[in-house]
């Protein structure tokens, strides 16, 4: 079942529910180093996007999205978007991501400045560079 449809706008998940719908281990890991790494909650919020309507977990930090959580069956996409100093860092550290994390990069097109990358987190490599961008994320924050 699609996660729009177990969750409708009416029905505001919890995080439990959210977990088990996901069914992955590198959510729990995600969220753990999130929580862990920077002191930050999760936030449940509502999404009409056309992209990826429906329920979705925020991190924020000083008031600005660190990055966006979408649910599916079996894994989750993370949005980070990269943009001006950090941008420039993963462009100097890219050769180091993995190979579906460069393509990702190189094939998203800045918009207002930044680059929207919907990652889809299926393996620890993958995982491994979520990390690593909201590292640099939060690095830039300071």
């Amino acid at each position: 079942m699609d996660w729009d449809k177990a969750f409708p706008k009416a029905e505001v998940p919890t995080l439990p529910q959210i977990t088990a719908f996901i069914a992955s281990p590198l959510w729990d890991a995600l969220c753990a180093h999130i929580q862990e790494s920077y002191a930050l909650r999760p936030l449940i919020e509502h999404s009409t996007c056309s992209g990826a309507p429906g329920w979705n977990v925020k991190y924020k930090k000083s008031g600005r999205s660190l990055c966006v959580l979408y649910p599916h069956s079996g894994y989750f996409t993370c949005l980070v978007t990269v943009g001006g100093a950090v941008a420039n860092d993963v462009e100097l550290l890219l050769a180091t991501f993995s190979p579906a994390l460069q393509e990702l990069f190189i094939g998203a097109k800045p918009f207002n400045g930044s680059r929207w990358l919907m990652i889809d987190v299926k393996t620890m490599v993958v995982l491994e560079d979520v990390k690593r961008l909201l590292a640099l994320r939060i690095q830039h924050k300071r």
